[in-house]
């Protein structure tokens, strides 16, 4: 160890002494707090005050007060000490990942998709604390809201970064028991006779985007129902309201399972909404955060 690295060690051991005397009051309990001995932690002190040419407490039989010169002494070091510690932690973190991590996704992707991968996740990374919060209401990541969230389609721009993790098709799908009554659809045009469910958050007229020979064009739909969610869609679809298109996400289990099939797929334009995880880059980005994203983008693919 060199004279240099030596001497900043020194400092930070008496900077911990400083201030361990100024939170308990005195040097005996400093000494217990630290296992020294009263007249080591005084000497410490002593050595500071010698350094710096001034006094920084104040000594009484009974009580010790710190001077101006010793208030800002002890702000200093705990501000330099604190440094420290994140600097060895950011290290640390390195290695092992370790701390909350805390994860906003919405309620039908977070639920159906997400939450089934923690369990593993869980296990690959035992010192990390997952904290996740299900919510339609997009959160404020570079406010400090959480540390990573999952989002669906065109990003606003930010400073945040985004790593794309998956994607999800859109799919049409109706319940065996609807098609049996109302007849299979063969041609875009034929979902005008049937009732298609819609999403609620679109203004404009609803519209199902096909491709024929080649060349893409959207075909405008009517239906009784309509929701906020995927989910709730593919539901309804499943109990034979009617015919949704949604994230195939949403109805994956129901078509696995025959409740719902697929319909008019050879017309599929095969659009997607990319899937990103958001969260505050850099070099200090922590390991936690990191390896999260690492999993997203391993599992969702």
């Amino acid at each position: 160890m060199n004279a240099k690295v030596a001497a900043g060690a020194d400092r930070a051991r008496e900077m911990s002494v400083f201030a361990s005397v100024a939170d308990t009051g005195g040097f005996s309990a400093a000494g217990r707090a630290l296992a020294l001995t009263p007249s080591a932690v005084s000497r410490t002190v002593d050595r500071i005050e010698a350094r710096l040419g001034v006094r920084l407490l104040l000594r009484t039989t009974r009580s010790l007060t710190l001077t101006p010169e010793g208030q800002a002494y002890l702000a200093a070091a705990r501000r330099i000490l604190a440094d420290l510690d994140e600097a060895e932690q950011a290290i640390a973190d390195r290695g092992v990942p370790r701390g909350r991590l805390r994860i906003s996704a919405s309620h039908s992707h977070g639920r159906l998709t997400i939450v089934p991968l923690l369990g593993e996740f869980a296990r690959r990374y035992e010192h990390i604390l997952v904290d996740i919060s299900l919510s339609d209401t997009v959160a404020d990541i570079a406010g400090g809201q959480a540390d990573v969230g999952v989002r669906f389609g065109p990003l606003a721009d930010s400073g945040l970064t985004a790593r794309k993790v998956g994607e999800n098709r859109r799919v049409i799908v109706a319940a065996p028991a609807y098609l049996a009554q109302h007849g299979t659809p063969q041609v875009p045009e034929d979902l005008l006779d049937h009732n298609c469910l819609n999403f609620n958050f679109r203004r404009a007229e609803p519209v199902w985007p096909f491709v024929r020979d080649g060349k893409d064009y959207a075909l405008s739909v009517r239906g009784n129902v309509e929701a906020n969610n995927g989910e709730t869609l593919g539901q309804l679809a499943a109990a034979g309201v009617g015919i949704s298109r949604v994230g195939e996400f949403s109805v994956r289990d129901d078509i696995a399972a025959g409740r719902l099939i697929p319909l008019l797929e050879a017309f599929n334009p095969g659009d997607v909404e990319r899937i990103h995880a958001v969260f505050v880059g850099g070099a200090n980005t922590p390991a936690r955060v990191r390896v999260f994203v690492d999993y997203l983008a391993e599992r969702l693919r």
